[in-house]
């Protein structure tokens, strides 16, 4: 009961009602990835192209997407990663979650957030001033 009422206030915790009743009337399933995210066709979007999407496991969040799922989802490739024996590339990085707003994200020295001093300025930058 609690998820289906979430379905009617909130879009962050998996699909809303609005995506259920597309993806039931509507969607084939393609696929599925690695973290259990649930990859969908049908219907046509305004640009004639047929439109695809994604339903997470959990907390929606785009970078949860692996490579070549971002690739098919995204309609740079046509067939999808379940569809073939997809191999992902060398230089392509494993996934990271996004640590923004958690206590692990990114603080460079200087920012507010870090809580150390900003380091000196070295001499090779001078700061504009008006009609100087």
């Amino acid at each position: 009961m609690k998820n289906f009422l979430a379905q009617f206030f909130t879009w962050w915790n998996g699909q809303t009602l609005g995506t259920r009743f597309h993806t039931w009337r509507y969607g084939n399933k393609v696929g599925q990835d690695e973290f259990g995210n649930t990859y969908y066709e049908g219907g046509i979007n305004s640009d004639g192209r047929t439109r695809r999407w994604v339903i997470y496991n959990g907390v929606s969040e785009a970078s949860r997407i692996p490579p070549g799922w971002h690739g098919w989802i995204h309609h740079r490739v046509d067939v999808a990663p379940s569809q073939e024996t997809y191999k992902a590339r060398d230089w392509q990085k494993l996934h990271e979650p996004n640590l923004t707003g958690s206590p692990a994200a990114y603080r460079p020295k200087g920012s507010l957030a870090h809580g150390l001093r900003r380091p000196q300025v070295t001499g090779d930058y001078d700061a504009w001033t008006p009609g100087g």
